[in-house]
């Protein structure tokens, strides 16, 4: 069954590895539009904004209520982490990424053409870190030699509040803390989950699909709707 896909991301970051073989190097976008090529290909359906679809003639208020309508007729929203998506200068409730997946989270409702409130889902999340300059994710993955198996760290405090405060967040944690004091989570353990650039692109339906199943049992998680 087709998904209705809306992708937030940062368009400039042009810290990110280089996969067009342009000597201009790539931007997020590029990754967005090999995103949108795989769509196209299958039974999905994207939701946002198309390469070459200028906007730049709205307001900001006009920008967002079209985000806002292509949102509300999402069900999974993609989020793309890179180097240099938050703007440190500026609050994050000025910056689109939280705003996208803050109006995500919330059920909305809207009157549809007879009058009638329809109300909408929150969005199942998909969190996707696209490689920097170097063609590494050490900026924000890093691995190390927890208890016996090894671990995978996030640095969090490196991205927005919105989605660092939807991972970890299942109210039941099957968790172990290790001779080190690290603490491994098992498990569906964030309503956010993570992958790679890498992995994802090679399977991006079985990602999506294991999205939709967390989105199935929201009720176990600590849900932050809004922008702190």
């Amino acid at each position: 069954m087709g998904r209705k896909i809306f992708i937030s991301y940062k368009y400039s970051d042009n810290n990110v590895y280089n996969i067009t073989g342009s000597i201009w190097g790539s931007t997020v976008r590029n990754y967005v539009d090999k995103i949108e090529e795989i769509i196209d290909d299958s039974d999905h359906i994207y939701k946002a904004e198309s390469e070459g679809e200028d906007l730049s003639y709205l307001s900001e208020e006009q920008i967002w209520e079209k985000l806002k309508d292509r949102i509300y007729d999402s069900t999974l929203t993609i989020v793309l982490i890179s180097p240099n998506m938050k703007e440190w200068f500026k609050e994050e409730k000025d910056q689109w990424i939280p705003r996208e997946v803050s109006y995500s989270l919330k059920a909305i409702s809207r009157k549809n053409k007879n009058g009638d409130a329809v109300t909408s889902s929150e969005n199942a999340i998909l969190a996707v870190v696209v490689p920097d300059r170097n063609n590494s994710y050490s900026y924000y993955l890093n691995y190390k030699s927890c208890c016996s198996g090894g671990c995978r760290m996030l640095q969090n405090s490196t991205i927005f509040k919105i989605l660092a405060n939807n991972m970890f967040n299942i109210k039941n944690p099957d968790k172990k803390e290790c001779d080190d004091s690290s603490v491994i989570y098992y498990g569906d353990s964030s309503y956010i989950s993570v992958v790679k650039w890498d992995d994802f692109i090679s399977k991006m339906d079985s990602y999506i699909n294991k999205a939709y199943e967390i989105k199935e049992n929201i009720d176990n998680y600590n849900i932050c709707k809004e922008i702190s």
